[in-house]
Formats: C-alpha cells, sequence, structure tokens
C-alpha cells in the first residue's frame, strides 16, 4: 500500500527544458495531449532555437515548452513556472529567473558535470552550492536510470538509450500529475512501429519514470487537476496553424470550390504547408515554390483559374510578395495571404513571436492599394479567422491579410469541433454569361461591372465561352476593363477600390465591461487577447472597473471603433511592437491612445499588463 499522498490543485504551470536535440517540444506536446484527454483547460507556449541544432549544453541551445493546465478558464501558458524540468546547467540557468520562489525543479544531475557546468558560467554545482535554497529541488539521474531501465536490449547503444531520457521524464511527470499515458503509447506505436526494439525502449522507458515516481521517497505526493468546466461537445486540442489550415479548408468546402496553396517553406509558416499537403483528398492542392514570389503567383493564378489561391509566408516574405499583391488589387480576384508574424527585421528571430507586420500589411505596396486585415486571437480561432478571411476574399473579390503570429502559430488550445452544418454559407457564384452589349449592340463581358452592394467585379472562370476579357497590372476603364490611361478614370478606379474595403461588412467591436462603470478601456488585436483578458480578470478581482475589446478586424476597422474609443477616459494598446495600431487609431480617430509596447519575442505577461492598467487607474483617481 503506498503512503504517498494525493493533492488537489487548480492549476499547474510546467516548462520542459533541455538542448534543442532532448525531446522537449516533443515531450511537452505529448504532455499537452495526454492532459487534453482528461478535460483540463490548457494553454502552451513552445519557445526554441532557430538553428537546426544549436550546440550542444549552451544557453543558446536550450530549448523549452511551457504548458499551463486548470480546472477552470485559461487564458495564456502562464507567467511563472511552477514545476521546471531542467535536462542540464543550461536549460536550468536560462530557465532560472523565471520561477517564483517555492517553485519545484527537477534537476538530470547526470548532464551537470564540470564541462557542462563550465559551459554556461557555473564555477560550482549549482545544485550543492545553496543556489537552489529557495525552491524544492528532486535531484534525479534521469540519463543513468534511463540507461539502466533499458538494460535489456543490448543491441541498443548507450547513446540510443539515452535519447529516451525524455521518455523517463514524460513518466515521471504525468505519475506526478495523474495523467494516462495511453495515449502517448499509441503516438510510439504509430511513430515507431516499423522499429519494434526503438519501440519497446521508449514504452520501457516511460514505464519506468512513471514506476520511478511512484517508488521512490523523493516524491512524497501527486497531484490531480481536475477537468474544467465546458460547454459540451466534442474537443481536440489543436495549434493556431493547424486551425488556420482546416479553417481553409473547411471554407473551401463551403464555397464550394477547390483550394491551392502556393508556399515557400519559412518559419513559423511552414506547418500550414504541412498540414494542408495531408488533406489532399479534401480538394485541396498543394505546390511547394522555388521562391517567395512564385508561391504568391501559383495562388493567384489559381485565383483566376476559379480555385481559392493562398499563399502563407512571414514578413520577410510578405516584402517579396508585396508586387503580387499590388497586382491582385488590380486584378480584384480573391486571394488568401497568409502572415504568420516572428520577430524581425530581415531574418530577425525565426522561431520567436511578434505583431510587427501590421503596417507592412496596411501600406507595403505601391500605389492607393487597399487590402482587407483579419487577425485571429487565440490558436483554435484561427479556424473561424480563415474562414472569414475567404469570406471577404469571395465575396468581394479581393486579396486579404490573414495576420497570425508564431504565438498562435506554435501554441495550442483546446478547441470545441464545430458541426458543418453550423458554418457559415460561403457559395460562390461565377459570372456565367454576357453582362452587357458593345457599341453594336451585341452581347458582351464587361469584367469591371460591379455588384451595387459589394462593388465586387465579376468572377469569371477563363474558359466560359462569351466571358472572354483582359486582365494585368495596367490600370483599366470602369465597367469594360480596357486599358485606361485617362487621369480621371484611374482616379475613380482607385476610390472604388478603396470604397469596396472600406464598405465591408465585418461585426461591431464587442465591449466586455461588466459593471459599466469603467473609465480605462484595454484594447488589443492578435494574440494579445489572452494576456489582456488575464490581466484585466487580475484589476477586476481587486474590486476596480476596467472593460477590454479586442480586435480581430484591423481594415476595415468596425464601424463603431470611434465611438467606443472616444466613450473611455483612458485607452491602453498594448501591443508586440512598437505602436502600429496605436498610431493607425490616433491618425484615424484623433483619440489619445496611451501604447504599451513589447518586441522580446515573447508574449506580455499578465502581471506585466495589470500592472500597467492598476497604474493608469491611479492616475485617474
Amino acid at each position: 500500500m503506498s503512503s504517498k499522498t494525493v493533492q488537489t490543485l487548480d492549476r499547474v504551470v510546467i516548462r520542459f527544458a533541455g538542448d534543442s536535440g532532448d525531446g522537449m517540444q516533443l515531450t511537452g506536446d505529448r504532455f499537452t495531449s495526454d492532459t487534453a484527454a482528461l478535460g483540463n483547460d490548457l494553454s502552451t507556449l513552445p519557445n526554441f532555437p532557430a538553428e537546426i541544432r544549436a550546440p550542444q549544453g549552451t544557453l543558446p541551445g536550450v530549448s523549452s515548452f511551457q504548458l499551463h493546465f486548470a480546472d477552470h478558464d485559461v487564458l495564456t501558458p502562464g507567467d511563472a513556472p511552477d514545476v521546471l524540468v531542467a535536462m542540464n546547467p543550461a536549460a536550468l540557468k536560462a530557465n532560472l529567473g523565471d520561477l517564483p520562489r517555492g517553485a519545484t525543479i527537477i534537476v538530470n544531475t547526470d548532464e551537470f558535470t564540470k564541462r557542462n557546468l563550465a559551459k554556461v558560467g557555473y564555477s560550482d554545482n549549482p545544485v550543492d552550492d545553496g543556489t537552489l535554497d529557495s525552491f524544492h529541488v528532486h535531484a534525479v539521474a534521469l540519463t543513468s536510470i534511463t540507461v539502466e531501465a533499458l538494460a535489456e536490449f543490448p543491441t541498443l547503444t548507450r547513446k540510443e538509450k539515452e535519447r529516451a531520457k525524455n521518455m523517463f521524464a514524460l513518466g515521471l511527470l504525468s505519475w506526478m500529475y495523474t495523467r494516462p499515458t495511453t495515449g502517448t503509447e499509441a503516438f510510439l506505436k504509430s511513430k515507431f512501429g516499423a522499429r519494434p526494439e526503438i519501440l519497446a525502449a521508449n514504452l520501457a522507458a516511460l514505464t519506468a519514470g512513471w514506476n520511478y515516481g511512484e517508488t521512490t521517497e523523493d516524491f512524497a505526493s501527486s497531484f490531480i487537476v481536475p477537468a474544467a468546466t465546458m460547454p459540451a461537445g466534442t474537443y481536440r486540442n489543436i495549434t493556431g496553424n493547424t486551425a488556420l489550415s482546416l479553417g481553409l479548408v473547411a471554407a473551401a468546402h463551403r464555397a464550394g470550390i477547390p483550394l491551392v496553396l502556393g508556399s515557400y517553406p519559412i518559419t513559423p509558416a511552414s506547418d500550414i504547408l504541412h498540414a494542408l499537403a495531408a488533406l489532399k483528398r479534401h480538394g485541396v492542392t498543394t505546390m511547394q515554390a522555388e521562391d517567395e514570389i512564385a508561391g504568391i503567383g501559383i495562388a493567384l493564378g489559381a485565383s483566376f483559374g476559379g480555385a481559392i489561391g493562398v499563399t502563407t509566408t512571414s514578413g520577410p516574405g510578405v516584402a517579396l510578395k508585396s508586387e503580387a499583391i499590388g497586382l491582385a488589387v488590380s486584378l480584384e480576384l480573391p486571394l488568401i495571404i497568409v502572415d504568420v508574424q516572428r520577430g524581425g527585421p530581415s531574418t530577425g528571430l525565426p522561431t520567436k513571436t511578434e505583431q510587427a507586420d501590421l503596417l507592412q500589411s496596411m501600406f507595403g505596396r505601391n500605389g492607393e492599394s487597399p487590402v482587407p486585415i483579419v487577425a485571429p486571437k487565440t490558436p483554435a480561432d484561427c479556424f473561424t479567422a480563415a474562414m472569414d478571411a475567404v469570406r471577404i476574399a469571395t465575396t468581394y473579390r479581393t486579396p486579404v491579410f490573414l495576420l497570425s503570429d508564431g504565438y498562435l502559430a506554435n501554441g495550442s488550445e483546446p478547441w470545441s469541433v464545430p458541426s458543418v452544418d453550423s458554418l457559415p454559407d460561403l457559395t460562390v457564384e461565377f459570372a456565367s454569361e454576357p453582362n452587357g452589349v458593345d457599341p453594336k449592340g451585341e452581347p458582351t463581358f464587361h469584367p469591371f461591372l460591379r455588384d451595387e452592394q459589394t462593388l465586387a467585379r465579376p468572377w469569371a472562370v477563363p474558359g466560359t465561352a462569351g466571358l472572354e476579357h483582359r486582365i494585368g497590372g495596367i490600370e483599366k476603364a470602369d465597367v469594360t476593363g480596357n486599358i485606361s490611361y485617362d487621369p480621371d478614370n484611374h482616379d475613380l478606379m482607385t476610390r472604388l477600390r478603396q470604397a469596396k474595403v472600406d464598405g465591408i461588412t465585418v461585426p461591431d467591436l464587442v465591449v466586455d465591461d461588466p459593471s459599466g462603470q469603467a473609465r480605462v478601456l484595454v484594447l488589443g488585436w492578435g494574440s494579445t487577447f489572452g494576456p489582456i483578458a488575464a490581466a484585466t480578470r487580475v484589476v477586476r478581482n481587486a474590486g476596480h472597473p476596467v472593460a477590454q475589446a479586442h480586435l480581430t478586424h484591423l481594415n476595415p476597422f468596425p464601424a463603431n471603433l470611434g465611438e467606443v474609443l472616444k466613450s473611455y477616459d483612458r485607452v491602453i494598446v498594448p501591443e508586440m511592437n512598437l505602436g502600429q495600431l496605436s498610431m493607425l487609431l490616433r491618425a484615424k480617430y484623433l483619440v489619445d491612445i496611451r501604447s504599451h509596447t513589447s518586441v522580446r519575442g515573447l508574449p506580455f505577461s499578465t502581471v506585466e499588463l495589470a500592472d500597467v492598467i492598476s497604474t493608469t487607474l491611479e492616475e485617474l483617481s
């Protein structure tokens, strides 16, 4: 009979950290999947170096995966870990500053050699010298225990056995937080089914980790985090890139037309290409192009041919695609440009998050070249945002920017899978017959005879009899589409293209102001939603009224945005850039915006934003 106690917690934040070759992303992903299966709400933050294999045992080579799970609504991956699993000295040093006093640290003592300690500047072993006295430390020889547990596999080398230490760590944490391992076992069987000895070794290491927690005296308690209360439905854990991919496919099905992706691989957008390539059976065509310009050329050509053309990229790729985006504006064809933003400029921080492409999306083309912009707010919301981007593109015959970012792309959360019947009808009607007469009175097709409500031009599939027409980057005459250099016509067409975007139907901005007494509004866009919502929750729980609103549509803005902004004494806009949305709001609505910015490659913390809100409230009191 076990003498260990079982404690119930309402929430936990765990961070797995080690070398980029230690399997920390896989370990975190499997723990997340097993946690989602138990019904906890959760949010994750993968954080890894840009190098495929960074120098072993060094600070730049540290890869981590943070998971926040709870029995209630979770908004962020957590400000600080309650538990750190450090696979080597570099992982400990890189993450120690984030830990609150009293946090639990599990260290792999086998890696705390003099050589590895010296690599990160430790003259003494921090496990022994008192550095960690304010924490609960479990010194576990993860590597050697794993190797010993795999002694029955003589054909495996020691190095191969050592690679399974992440499964040992996963088993230990699964025991510690009462997570099932059946999902991970099924995953390992699918991954290593063709290599039975590797499969058996990983399963043995997983079991050994669980048994170590159960039998060692070092761990006196295990913990239970009850399932969260959620609306009834079918849920799956989903990343932003996967949700976005599924949203694009669902939109194409609801529109009744094929989806074609033209893409050049770039971090952190490449997973969308991978996900869509696996959905060929659902009417998806993917083409990996030789460069960014070819990728958007493929997508725009597909749109001309009657498909939903999509191109995926990040900030540097948007710069290369800018001329073709301008061509799409001129052609007035539907096109989805997915920009998964990352730290810049230039190559910048390929694996870190940022929101600094807003102005590039809004203005980064020659001439007057308006493009609608949609920005999802959570990983699961990427599905809805993708569908809405397709709605706008096909209804208004325009390219649309879909602005995700690295935090949303790689982060995950539970997603309630919608029924197909609940999805909006996006049926597209192509032009099928002439819509005018020529000077001789003969039926003809006018490619720029616009819909009176949407100002969209007809979408005519090439090869449709009687609908031959001219397209290209040179300005066209209104209605007829003939090449025109007339000054008045250019002025008219420029204003029509702008009016079309300005007239796009988007929902009014919804303000969350429970008391109705708030004098401060916190307005965000994109992935700042979670930290802002968590911070406003903290401030409200302290007894202070504060309002929150979030923009999904950034061009055009919601019709009531100006009215909302002028209803509050102070408006705070947190952004992971140097104030790009704040600049747009000041210019358009002449409202004083308090901009709070960060470009650290990481999302805002709840504490940081709660302090900003509290300071602003104090100024008004």
